[in-house]
Parts: structure tokens; sequence; C-alpha cells
């Protein structure tokens, strides 16, 4: 360790108490009522922590700047919301980054555009195909970034577009696929129109069915988006994007929803595939959120590939919006540089010497890991971490089982800080987030009170201990299960009268509270930072396990008077 690294003491907090830090995923405060899942679940625990000791609980900022996106009005998510809680910094973060290659014209200028355009624009046959969310929930993808991006490539070669969408549901309404798709429908006529290029939809199908998995919880999804968008083959063949959605909603509606729907592909009327990728062509994956691509790029990119059987490995121009895995430096090619983040809390812990336990189940996983370290794959230090996956059930919906693995990860955060082994036991509880994006408001109730029942288990192991705890959130969700009028907040009903769902993230302020008989009896939050948001997380932790924070890293939240 340099003396650079070298963190100096905490002058009051001691060393040498357990801490546990717990993060309670998509759990915000919002308006208590009947369709706030977490308002009505039995949650005595959290109540509990709320009710008794009011100097060390209070509310955070989420979502938009407070995280390093565009504006206020841009809702927090868990991939920007653990960057922040790592690494105590505010960093300009997805949208906002591609926003500003786009307006200035520099992501059509770097390298790795040229690299593509040498695919696309070598011949009027050579198909540039885009491959992405279709949404503008503005999580993984934004709409506008699309259209921007098609005319973009067109003025710049591109004679021929497929592009291969993945329908929402699950940050946006579902149902709102046949919007997107029809208004992707009049850009693409538009570009025919204006500069004769052949821009088609080719193939798509639901999110969480269809190649957007993570942490290789479930190779099959990407298969399918493999066959679907590359190879062209899917059970499901159509004439267009609006019929898919509409033959396969109306064949099975209880099932086939926007985040669930089977992959399709366009025909022509020979009944053959409009848009298989061949050798020569190029492909842009236009998600600039990084969890739910690494899968695909690497079956885009490696050569060396045994997951599933590719049946063919055309020779691609490959490029991702930006690069999804810093790390592993996946994809070679990318349009917008990510943000290049440094000195994140984990490793300043590890140089100091601070044995780290971090857990979660897979959906989870790589955000109290990849993400809360910066987007970086791997541990800083083999012998001070120690990170266990929980498996999430494949083959269920999330709302099938609400409780998901939050006794699993309970008894494992739990059995970690008894053991005395480590100094931070770091976790998170996914239900409120995978529950609340189904819009199913009992599963929902009933997947709060799992992580209630949760995190009673891992503070009787924090009491048992002596230790101390850190209980907060990524951002909101499960307290607000329905669509409102924003003028009035009142809930939206649909022409029949029924209620409409909510399933996305929300703006809403995420608690947090520390404890335990570790907890140095002076410490409560400072009343002087209103506009605390997750960044002031990192400092916070670091002073609860004894020491100083560094001085770049947003303030500490906490202060320490006499008791």
């Amino acid at each position: 360790m340099t003396s650079s690294w070298k963190l100096k003491p905490h002058p009051v907090l001691p060393r040498g108490k357990p801490l546990l830090v717990c993060i309670l995923d998509g759990w915000a405060e919002g308006i208590e009522d009947e369709f706030n899942a977490i308002h009505v679940a039995k949650t005595p625990t959290m109540d509990a922590l709320k009710a008794t000791a009011p100097e060390r609980w209070r509310l955070l900022k989420a979502h938009g700047s407070a995280v390093g996106l565009p504006s206020d009005s841009d809702m927090g998510n868990s991939e920007v919301g653990h960057n922040a809680l790592g690494a105590g910094k505010i960093y300009k973060q997805g949208a906002g980054l591609v926003d500003h290659a786009l307006s200035s014209g520099k992501l059509f200028q770097s390298p790795s555009f040229a690299y593509v355009k040498e695919a696309f624009s070598a011949s009027p046959n050579r198909t540039l195909h885009l491959i992405g969310l279709l949404s503008d929930g503005g999580v993984h993808s934004r709409f506008d970034h699309l259209v921007k991006l098609m005319h973009g490539c067109a003025s710049h070669g591109a004679k021929r577009i497929r592009v291969h969408v993945l329908t929402d549901g699950r940050d946006v309404a579902d149902g709102t696929s046949f919007q997107f798709v029809e208004a992707l429908e009049k850009e693409l006529a538009q570009l025919a129109k204006k500069g004769g290029c052949d821009a088609r939809i080719a193939s798509g199908g639901g999110r969480m069915n269809v190649t957007m998995d993570r942490y290789e919880n479930d190779w099959r999804i990407v298969e399918r988006g493999w066959r679907a968008h590359i190879l062209g083959d899917a059970p499901h063949k159509f004439s267009s994007a609006l019929e898919a959605l509409k033959v396969l909603k109306e064949a099975d509606p209880s099932k086939c929803n926007d985040q669930y729907y089977p992959p399709w592909v366009i025909v022509d009327k020979e009944g053959q595939p409009i848009g298989r990728v061949g050798d020569g062509d190029a492909v842009i994956t236009f998600n600039f959120r990084a969890d739910r691509m690494v899968m695909l790029s690497k079956a885009l990119e490696y050569d060396k590939f045994t997951h599933f059987d590719r049946t063919r490995f055309p020779k691609i121009r490959f490029a991702g919006m930006t690069q999804y895995d810093t790390e592993l430096k996946l994809p070679r090619h990318f349009l917008v540089t990510p943000p290049e983040i440094q000195g994140t809390s984990g490793e300043w812990l590890v140089r100091n010497g601070v044995r780290t336990f971090a857990c979660s189940e897979t959906v989870k996983f790589g955000h109290v890991t990849f993400y809360w370290n910066g987007n970086r794959s791997g541990k800083f230090d083999e012998k001070l971490e120690t990170y266990k996956e929980i498996p999430t059930d494949l083959d269920i919906q999330f709302n099938e089982k609400p409780r998901m693995k939050a006794d699993e990860i309970a008894a494992a955060a739990s059995n970690a800080i008894l053991s005395h082994k480590y100094d931070q036991v770091r976790i998170n509880f996914p239900n409120g987030d995978m529950v609340g994006h189904t819009g199913d408001l009992k599963a929902t109730i009933l997947a709060c009170e799992a992580v209630d029942q949760g995190i009673k288990v891992c503070l009787g192991a924090v009491d048992q201990a002596g230790g101390i705890f850190l209980i907060t959130c990524d951002h909101g969700n499960a307290e607000d299960m329905v669509k409102r009028d924003p003028k009035t907040g009142k809930p939206v009903r649909d022409a029949s009268g029924k209620l409409q769902p909510l399933t996305s993230h929300t703006l809403a302020p995420v608690p947090i509270a520390i404890g335990g008989p570790g907890l140095h009896p002076g410490v409560r939050f400072r009343n002087d930072l209103p506009a605390a948001g997750l960044a002031n997380v990192a400092a916070t932790i670091i002073n609860l396990l004894g020491f100083e924070a560094p001085s770049d890293m947003e303030p500490t939240l906490i202060e320490v008077r006499p008791p």
C-alpha cells in the first residue's frame, strides 16, 4: 500500500466494529395509500428503525442530477444508483453522455464509428443492424437516441438499415410497444423517402425473454435473441412488427406482455427473413446501460464462445453505444466513452486492509460488485474480498415467487457477520425492484415483507456481533404501483375503469438508516445537507469503518456529537 492510498484514522469512530451495508433495491418513500406496496406491507423492522431513532433516519435523492443523469425529471436506476453508492462521487451517466455525443456530432467523428462505417458504406448491399431496447424510459436506452443514430448513419452512407427491437413494458407502461413501433416505422419511412435508405424493422421480442439477460443468469435468453437477430430464425414469422405484436398478444393475452414477447422475425413474400446478419455487415447495439448488453456483446465479439451453439458466426464490424465492461474491454469498439470511475470506496477500503463480503442473488449480484466498484469486473484483492452469488430461479416470473432469495441472502449475510472474518458485509435485496417491475401489487407487498424479515435476521446478527448497520436503497419502485395523473396525483384508469399499473422506477427519495450496538452513541445525521444523495453514502461507510473519507468524495452524512 502506497502512502497516497493510506486513509487517516477517524478522530472519534474506532475500527474493529463489523459493518452491515444493506441495499433495499427499489424501495423509497412515497404517497402512503393502498397502492404503496411498502406502506401496505407488514414491515415492523423498518418501521421501528424510523420511529425509534429519527436522528439516524433520513431521506436521500436517488434520481436525476444526484446520480449523474441529465435532469431531475430522470428517474434513477440500479446501475447509476450503485455507481454513486460505491464511488462516493457524481459522474455524468448514460443518457447524458449519449445526448452530448449526438448533439455535438462527436459520436459520428469517433474512431469506432469510422470502424463500423467502413462496413456499411463499402457497398449498398452491406447492412447496418441496430439492436436494442425500443423505449423512452431512459434507463437502458432512449427512442430519440435511436432516431438520431439512424438518421446520422444514413447521412454517413448507410443505404440498408435493419432494426432489431426489444419491447420494454418495464421502464415504461406495458402496451406502449405498439406506439413505439408505429413511431419507429414513421422514422424508417422518412429515411427511405429522403435518403433512399432501405430501412426496416427485422426482428424483436420482449426484453425479459429475448436477448437482454444479465450476469450470465440464463444464456437461453441471449440464444433466442441470437437466432432471431443474427440468424433470422424464430418460431414466429410475420410481415410487419405491428402484426407480430398484435397477433402474439391476441394469442396469449395473459402471458404475452411487452416484457415477455417471444422472439419473432419479419419475412418477405417468399418467407425469407429480411434482416439476417451476414458477413461484412455492421452491428451497433444502441443501449447505453451496460448490464443487459454484456452477454450479447460476448456472443457478437468472442471467437471462442461456448455458452450456446451460435450455428453461424458472421464476420461483422461491431460497436456498442458505450463500452459495457471496461475491465474486459468489451466491446472493443464503442461510440460513446463511458465515465471513468476511479478511487471507489471499495478500492480505498481494500487498500487499507478492510475485509469485505459482498452478496446478492444473480439478478443484482453485479450491482454490489461490478457497479459498486466503478464498472469493474473482478476483485481488487482476492485475499480481502469474498463474493457470494446466490442463483436466481429460472423459468419463473418474479411475482410468482416474490420472496425470491431473500432468505438465503439474509442467512449468508448473518453467517458472514457472525464469522468475524469481515469488516464489511455488503448485500442487496432485489425483491422490491424485480417484483415491483411486474406491476403485481399483491406480489410486491409480499416481496417487501420478505425483505423486512430478511433485514430482521441481518440485524439480529449485527446485535450479536456488536456491530453497526447502514441500510439504504438505490431508487424508487415498490412505493408506487399505479400510474397517476401528473396534476392531481390520482390513480389513472383505462376506458374500462381498470387501474393502470406502474412498472417503472420513480423519482421518490429513498431512506437511509444507521444504528447497531457498535455505533458510537454520539453519531447522528447532519442537518446541513438537505439535498444529499446516494453519492454521500460512500464517505459515511468509510467513517463508520473508522477512517476519514478521501477529500474528493461527496461529504459524509454523519457527525459525532457528545452523547
